[in-house]
């Protein structure tokens, strides 16, 4: 009886309705396909809500009263934010802890999301949630904040770490290989490792979150990316493969190709407390790659 009950209480929050902040990003394109009919979903672009103002956002959860509110809002540009603080503390930091406050004045849940770049890279091992975080840029400072300002509200809140985020479509990864494939062969990091993760398969997740029946009693943070392990070059060769192109990929080093903001040289995530506490496992990268490319159109 106690998890019928459970599961027609969470499903009370979920028919009130969904908050998507960031709709019109990659993540939060996915979201709202993915997350649509679980209840009323309102689909929020910067223009309809600056996740950075603290009174647009108390405002507009005020008028909707949501059951969840789920924040796909970021400020992604890893590099751009060591000379631009002040716009990715706003986005990364500041605006979590708005969205926590104006959840708990309304009763409402809390999906955030942030990154594997809240670690340096160093354990050589994948990361678990309770690992120590010592992010080496501003970006992945920023996160830890946001994460931090949303733990540490008394709310129903799931913070989700994840890595290598793309898509078919947008400015990421995938797509940039794309473009640069067509016009002959590619130099590519090789010394950086991650799990490749499309927004499809966080979208997934976050929507088996808030179906599952206990979702109420296991809320926290947990590590949401693809199984397996690869790096930057490993990754672009399989892109090239999956889009049949003979094209060369080169492996250069991290040294080879300089940039503003240090990267971890391995932020794998472990991702064994959601299969635990939630029953939820993730494909493997190059799996949830190829299911990526069999089910474009």
């Amino acid at each position: 009886m106690r998890d019928e009950e459970a599961a027609m209480a969470q499903a009370c929050e979920v028919r009130r309705g969904i908050a998507l902040f960031g709709a019109h990003g990659q993540l939060g394109r996915a979201l709202a396909r993915t997350l649509a009919g679980l209840g009323p979903v309102h689909a929020l672009s910067h223009a309809d809500c600056d996740v950075g103002d603290e009174a647009a956002v108390h405002a507009t959860v005020r008028r909707l009263r949501p059951g969840v509110i789920v924040n796909a809002a970021a400020y992604t540009a890893v590099d751009r934010a060591e000379t631009e603080r002040a716009a990715a503390l706003r986005i990364n930091a500041e605006a979590p802890g708005y969205l926590a406050d104006a959840a708990l004045s309304v009763g409402a849940w809390l999906v955030h999301y942030s990154t594997d770049y809240v670690f340096d890279g160093t354990a050589g091992r994948a990361y678990r949630e309770d690992d120590a975080t010592a992010p080496l840029n501003v970006y992945g400072q920023t996160k830890r904040l946001g994460e931090e300002a949303v733990l540490a509200r008394p709310l129903t809140a799931f913070v989700l770490r994840t890595a290598w985020l793309y898509d078919r479509e947008g400015r990421n990864f995938l797509t940039t290989v794309q473009r640069l494939a067509a016009n002959g062969p590619l130099r590519i990091v090789s010394d950086q490792y991650g799990s490749p993760t499309p927004v499809t398969v966080l979208a997934h997740v976050t929507r088996a979150i808030l179906m599952h029946p206990r979702a109420a009693d296991c809320a926290g943070l947990y590590h949401a990316a693809c199984a397996g392990v690869t790096s930057w070059h490993g990754f672009a060769e399989a892109i090239v493969r999956s889009l049949g192109l003979a094209v060369t990929v080169s492996p250069i080093t991290t040294a080879d190709y300089p940039t503003a903001a240090r990267r971890p040289a391995y932020s794998v995530l472990d991702g064994t407390r959601l299969k635990e506490r939630l029953g939820i496992c993730l494909p493997s990268w190059d799996r949830a790659l190829a299911e990526l490319f069999m089910g474009a159109p």
